[in-house]
C-alpha cells in the first residue's frame, strides 16, 4: 500500500484494516506472529490491532489463534445495499442464469484484482468459487480484461507496471505483448471470451456495463463448465442474452446512480485517478446504453 503523507491520514486505522484483509480462505485463522509476518507489522503493532479489532467484535480468539467474527459481514453488506444490488444487478442476472443455464455476474475493478458484487447461478460448482465478496487476478478472466480494456491508457499501463502475472493453467495467458494485444480486440470487439485460463473446465464470456456518460463502472458475464458447452457456443448463444441484460443494467444506473458514484469514488488505485474509462465506449454500445435508459423508465421495463 502506497504511503499517503497527509495531517488527515490516519495511520493506525490503515493498519486496523490490514489485519483484516489478512484473513483469507488461505488464512482462515491466524496467530499474532502469522499476522505480523503477512502484514508486515511489527508484533507490538499487530498485536494492538488484533486486539483492538477483538474488543470491537470484528474478531474472535481461539487459545492463540485469530479469526474473523460475523460483524465483519457489517462492512461488505452496507456496500451492497448502498449501490442498491438487489435491484440494479440481481435480477437481471437471475434472468440470464435461469434462461440459459451456468452462472452470470457482475464484478468492480480493485486494485489489480476483480471483485464480484452481484452473482446469480444454477450451477453448485461455479456459485461455491464466485460468490459475493470473491477475488481474480484481473489478467487471467474475461471480466477483468473487459474492465481493463476500456480503462484510460495511463492507468493500462500503470496496470502492467505493477501487475506479476503468473500462470494458473497451461492455457494462461501471461506474456505482456500478448495481453495488450488481447486488450485491443476487446475494444475493438466490446466483448471477450476465454476458456480454461483461470481454471481448467471454465468458459466465460463478459460484456463491459457503462454508466449513461460512456464510462466503465463493472462488467457482466456469463460462464459454465466445458462438458456443456466450448467457448464458441458460449459466444454464439450466451453472449446475446448477456448484452440484453447488460442493456437493462446500464438503462438501471440512470434510476439508480450509487454503483456509478461509488466506483467513480475509489478513484484509481495505479495512478490515483479517476478509476472509470474517459474513454468512449464502442458505438454500438453507447447506442445500447441510451435506448436501454429509455426503456428502463417504462413501467414494463422495472
Amino acid at each position: 500500500m502506497a504511503k499517503i503523507r497527509s495531517p488527515e491520514f490516519v495511520a493506525s486505522l490503515e493498519r486496523g484494516l490490514k489485519v483484516l484483509q489478512t484473513f483469507s480462505r488461505e488464512h482462515p485463522q491466524l496467530t499474532l506472529s502469522e499476522v505480523a509476518a503477512l502484514t508486515e507489522l511489527t508484533p507490538a503493532t499487530a498485536r494492538r490491532s488484533l486486539h483492538t479489532l477483538e474488543k470491537l467484535g470484528y474478531l474472535g480468539r481461539s487459545g492463540r489463534r485469530f479469526m474473523l467474527r460475523p460483524k465483519v459481514l457489517s462492512i461488505g453488506s452496507g456496500y451492497l445495499s448502498a449501490i442498491n444490488a438487489e435491484v440494479v444487478l440481481q435480477p437481471f442476472l437471475q434472468e440470464v442464469a435461469n434462461q440459459v443455464g451456468g452462472s452470470s455476474s457482475v464484478t468492480v475493478l480493485d486494485e489489480l484484482d476483480i471483485v464480484y458484487i452481484a452473482h446469480a447461478s444454477v450451477n453448485r460448482a461455479i456459485r461455491l468459487t464466485a460468490g459475493v465478496g470473491a477475488r481474480y487476478p484481473v489478467y487471467p478472466t474475461s471480466m477483468g480484461r473487459v474492465l481493463l480494456a476500456f480503462q484510460p491508457d495511463a492507468v493500462i499501463e500503470a496496470y502492467f507496471r505493477r501487475a506479476v502475472f503468473q500462470r494458473f493453467t497451461e492455457h494462461t495467458v501471461t506474456d505482456e505483448r500478448a495481453l495488450r494485444r488481447v486488450l485491443a480486440d476487446v475494444r475493438a470487439k466490446g466483448y471477450t471470451s476465454i476458456q480454461d485460463e483461470l481454471d481448467y473446465g471454465i468458459v466465460s464470456v463478459s460484456l463491459p456495463i457503462f454508466a449513461p456518460g460512456g464510462r466503465v463502472v463493472a462488467a457482466a458475464n456469463c460462464s459454465d463448465v466445458t462438458n456443456r458447452l466450448d467457448q464458441t457456443t458460449m459466444i454464439k448463444e450466451r453472449l446475446p442474452v448477456l448484452r440484453q441484460a447488460v442493456r437493462r443494467i446500464e438503462g438501471m444506473l440512470a434510476q439508480y446512480p450509487e454503483l456509478t458514484n461509488s466506483v467513480t469514488a475509489v478513484g484509481s488505485d495505479y495512478l490515483r485517478l479517476p478509476a472509470v474509462a474517459r474513454v468512449r465506449p464502442p458505438v454500438g454500445a453507447l447506442r445500447q446504453s441510451r435506448r436501454a435508459a429509455v426503456a428502463a423508465r417504462r413501467p414494463s421495463a422495472r
